[in-house]
């Protein structure tokens, strides 16, 4: 009898066992993040992760593929357009949507547009921010904005010495392939060149380009001080992000699991705001103190002068659109 009672239990404990470990994981999405995971967007994207991981329980994973493992924003948005369920969700640049159903954001990602991050953030958590967010989707596009965060404004950083805007004149400075970054780079005299991030370490190293643009956290991070240790502060963009995912892995949820997406992504935009500038705060001064030379912009006159028809020529059509931007700086 004890021997048939031990057995029960024991059956049963294996069997909660099991069950316990099917509920562990009955949702494994895999998300692509180009940077390391030290950085203010790596931090914000393991927030998001984490934040999922709890309100479902742990039945609910997000595996995140640091580094770039799984290519270039790029390269990334094409296999996730391009089916199969290899990648589901990703951090994305938003300017880089423009290509891929996001017309709008593309207006983010113009020169000095945001005077701020609190400039930023008014817009990020406004209604119009939806709009955005939504747009690939409701062009059929196959993608869907989940939220907002920033990676800190986008400098220029050099391998020679430089003083000014000047210096930048004649200069290969690496892009990705988009219209905006091409503009801003012909725009100050410079030759726009197309390299892939995942390359940018060694173009540098051997000069295939002169000069790159990152956010400072980004920059310190994939270690292009070592290359290029000239630093201006121009902050020409604000680096937007978007966290995207594929409406394949987005309509294969529950009701009550996307619910859990969005409450986590409302909490990842949030934590992204309260560290970004702390971080990037402190990452400048440990640049500073690792010997890297950092150059004040005192007047943006120049820089902004130099890109004003670029901005003109890309908000033809759009012109209230931007206009709404400008005013969340109110």
């Amino acid at each position: 009898m004890k021997k048939k009672l031990m057995a029960l239990v024991l059956g049963m404990t294996m069997v909660m066992s099991a069950s316990m470990m099917a509920s562990a994981a009955d949702v494994t999405l895999t998300m692509a993040e180009v940077n390391p995971a030290d950085t203010i967007v790596g931090q914000m994207d393991q927030a998001f992760a984490d934040k999922v991981a709890e309100l479902s329980d742990g039945s609910i994973e997000i595996n995140i593929m640091f580094s770039g493992v799984l290519g270039a924003e790029e390269d990334v948005l094409d296999t996730m357009l391009g089916g199969g369920g290899t990648i589901d969700i990703s951090r994305i640049s938003a300017f880089a949507l423009t290509s891929y159903g996001g017309e709008k954001s593309m207006l983010l990602s113009l020169p000095y547009t945001f005077e701020s991050r609190e400039h930023f953030w008014n817009f990020a958590t406004s209604e119009l921010a939806q709009e955005f967010l939504l747009e690939p989707v409701e062009n059929g596009t196959g993608i869907r904005g989940l939220f907002y965060g920033e990676e800190g404004f986008r400098h220029f950083f050099t391998v020679d010495e430089i003083s000014g805007i000047e210096d930048l004149a004649g200069m290969k400075i690496r892009v990705s392939n988009d219209a905006i970054m091409n503009g801003l780079v012909e725009g100050l005299g410079a030759s726009p060149t197309v390299v892939s991030f995942t390359e940018l370490y060694s173009a540098l190293q051997t000069g295939v380009v002169d000069a790159a643009e990152q956010p400072i956290a980004n920059y310190q991070s994939n270690a292009f001080p070592e290359v290029a240790p000239y630093l201006i502060l121009d902050g020409h963009t604000l680096g937007a992000v978007q966290v995207v995912m594929t409406d394949d892995a987005w309509n294969s949820l529950t009701e009550e699991q996307q619910a859990i997406i969005t409450e986590a992504g409302e909490y990842a935009s949030n934590y992204c705001r309260e560290i970004s500038e702390s971080a990037e705060n402190e990452v400048l001064e440990e640049l500073i103190a690792d010997g890297v030379t950092v150059i004040e912009v005192d007047d943006l006159t120049p820089w902004q002068e130099a890109v004003a028809d670029l901005v003109a020529e890309n908000i033809v059509g759009q012109e209230d659109l931007y206009q709404q931007l400008l005013d969340f700086a109110e």
